[in-house]
């Protein structure tokens, strides 16, 4: 997918901590969501295979915890769910609804390659207590340790830019 100049374009100020993390928050909770229709689907096929006594049994004897063919789905669906509205137009749903973008510095959407990068390092951002996202208040451009190693930047857009 070809890189593009995101719109509204113009010199927009960093994005704070709260914000971002406010976004990430409305985020997850859509992300569950999304995991949570995904099991479903996963538990219904299953289901549809070995019937429901062999499910039932299985989830009575707690197998389904640690299922690797689950854990799997579950990894893809959440690879997908960032990478597609990070790469196509620089938001996810809860980014919008705080007015925030995720672009390069020259203000066109990011690559694949930066959106895994991203997601890898914001997760090690996460298992250190968030100081990857802490980072950023100590940054000189506010720039948390995956908007670092990315090359990315998080900016706030101006009110009313979706009222077209």
């Amino acid at each position: 997918m070809a890189v593009k100049l995101l719109k509204p374009t113009g010199d927009f100020p960093a994005c704070g901590l709260i914000r971002r993390l406010a976004a990430a928050g409305y985020d997850l909770l859509l992300l569950l969501a999304v995991l949570m229709v995904a099991t479903f689907g996963y538990l219904g096929i299953y289901i549809g295979l070995y019937g429901e006594a062999v499910a039932h049994q299985q989830a009575e004897a707690g197998s389904f915890v640690g299922d690797h063919v689950l854990s799997l789905i579950v990894l893809l669906v959440t690879i997908a769910f960032y990478l597609t509205f990070w790469t196509i137009k620089g938001q996810t749903l809860g980014m919008q609804a705080w007015r925030i973008r995720l672009q390069q510095v020259s203000g066109q959407s990011i690559t694949r390659k930066q959106a895994l990068i991203r997601l890898l390092v914001s997760q090690a951002s996460w298992l250190c207590g968030g100081l990857g996202f802490f980072w950023q208040l100590w940054d000189k451009q506010s720039r948390s340790w995956h908007d670092i190693a990315s090359g990315t930047q998080i900016v706030v857009l101006p009110k009313g830019v979706f009222k077209d």
